[in-house]
């Protein structure tokens, strides 16, 4: 592919992308009073996480049987408010050793 194509082409998904997140500001200048309106946008980042995380969990196990008990085990401690990490207090960054 020749260089004048490719920055074309990025160009063009550059500017696709800057206005799908700019239009929303332009278009709604006050606050959103509708309740739900509200309760439909104050879950859209959950849903979001969740449609990438779940395809993702099952993918990168090879044995679907043991990606889906791993899910289950995940939603399990989180929905009892425990973290998956053994030692809340150790750094993050030291598991990553």
């Amino acid at each position: 592919m020749k260089n004048s194509v490719f920055f074309i082409y990025l160009l063009i998904l550059a500017g696709s992308t800057y206005l799908i997140r700019v239009i929303p500001f332009i278009a709604i200048k006050e606050k959103i009073n509708n309740s739900f309106v509200r309760s439909f946008l104050y879950y859209i980042p959950y849903a979001v996480l969740t449609a990438m995380t779940i395809p993702a969990v099952f993918y990168a196990a090879n044995w679907w049987v043991g990606a889906a008990a791993g899910l289950i085990a995940a939603v399990i401690f989180a929905l009892k408010g425990k973290g998956l990490t053994p030692w809340p207090w150790l750094p993050v960054w030291l598991y990553l050793l």
